[in-house]
């Protein structure tokens, strides 16, 4: 199964943000292409909110190029056989944890954010992805810092988007 066709039966089965869900589908269905970069129309992209639950604690990454704190994700490369698998390299990628778990149910959340030319948007697919206990970070260079964030401090630092995610993710914990 393509990469394409796994982002199709991914989002035909998930039930939440039903207009988002469209908009998703209806882009793959007008751009073969819509998976990747090259896209200038948008494209698909797959995250991970890495959680400690037993500390109750998030790791946000302080992105290198938007300046801001985002979770852990990016875009989907040709060896990625499925959304979360995209979501889960890039997760453990930027976060230098190994053994991360993505928290069971499919994606969290959907997200379509502008992002500057020549793209127009991405349509991010979202997931939570499960710290081993005492996990330890390392710095990618896709960030400026990484830092444990509780759950309470998260709207401080980050950007709506952020916060909704770590919503859905506490209400599926």
């Amino acid at each position: 199964m393509s990469l394409h066709d796994d982002a199709v039966l991914v989002l035909k089965g998930y039930e939440d943000q039903d207009e988002l869900r469209q908009d998703y589908l209806g882009h793959l269905a007008a751009h073969p292409d819509g998976m990747w970069k090259a896209c200038h129309a948008g494209h698909v992209t797959a995250s991970a909110l890495v959680v400690d639950p037993g500390r109750g604690q998030v790791l946000l990454t302080l992105h290198r190029k938007l300046r801001m704190w985002l979770q852990m994700g990016g875009h989907c490369e040709p060896g990625d056989a499925s959304l979360a698998a995209a979501a889960l390299r890039e997760a453990t990628e930027e976060s230098g944890i190994p053994g991360l778990t993505l928290l069971p149910g499919g994606p969290v959340r959907l997200d379509r954010h502008p992002i500057p030319a020549p793209c127009h948007w991405h349509y991010d697919v979202q997931y939570a992805a499960l710290a081993p206990a005492d996990a330890e970070h390392t710095i990618s260079d896709e960030s400026l810092d990484l830092r444990w964030f509780a759950y309470d401090e998260v709207a401080a630092v980050a950007d709506e988007s952020v916060v909704r995610l770590l919503e859905a993710t506490r209400a599926r914990l």
